[in-house]
């Protein structure tokens, strides 16, 4: 869902892109940039309870994804390489996010619901992993498992909103829900994608385990 606007943005950060290769700057240093970034905004703002300006400053720079996308494909150096720096990268800084919010209920005991909410939170932390490597290792063993519910960027969103709104006011509880739905939503992406490559992998064939 949310994807398709960040689609929509790559013709806005063209002018940035065209900007940034004429300074030498390389896509693989935008991607780590932006993930150093987002991990330092993440376990530094959330847990200590800076909710509102941690979500917002997370939101822009996801929203800033696919800049190193276009400058990639402007630059000519589009590959495997920087698909695969992206989303290994990606798994790192999407990891912090949701370990933030779990550590911001851990270290603050007296916010209604706590222990819910620290148990939702850490499903959603590892449930994330889990999503994107179904994905990739069905791709490894010649499936398509690009099905779900629950993408990358409507996890972050659908996270990050409740999560900044908490600190103006919005109750807690809201937030403990939300997560919970989003860990389940994340559960059944993941069963989405093992059926998807169970149809297509016939019972009896051979492939890798491990």
């Amino acid at each position: 869902m949310f994807s398709r606007l960040r689609s929509a943005m790559q013709a806005f950060f063209t002018p940035m892109a065209k900007g940034l290769m004429r300074l030498g700057v390389s896509p693989d240093a935008v991607t780590i940039a932006g993930t150093v970034v987002v991990t330092g905004l993440a376990l530094g703002l959330l847990p200590t309870g800076h909710l509102f300006l941690g979500a917002l400053l997370i939101g822009v720079f996801a929203l800033f994804d696919s800049l190193d996308g276009v400058l990639a494909r402007l630059s000519g150096t589009s590959g495997p390489w920087g698909a695969f720096l992206d989303s290994t990268l990606d798994r790192i800084s999407d990891g912090a996010v949701f370990a933030g919010i779990t550590l911001w209920f851990v270290l603050h005991p007296d916010v209604a619901h706590q222990r819910w909410g620290t148990a939702a939170a850490l499903a959603c932390l590892v449930l994330g992993g889990v999503v994107p490597y179904a994905r990739a290792r069905a791709e490894s063993v010649g499936a398509d498992a690009h099905v779900g519910i629950a993408e990358r960027t409507d996890r972050l969103v659908i996270a990050l909103v409740p999560t900044g709104f908490v600190q103006l006011g919005l109750p807690v509880v809201v937030l403990v829900v939300v997560l919970t739905l989003l860990a389940v939503a994340s559960l059944v992406t993941v069963v989405q994608r093992i059926a998807a490559v169970h149809r297509q992998l016939a019972p009896g064939r051979k492939t890798a385990r491990g």
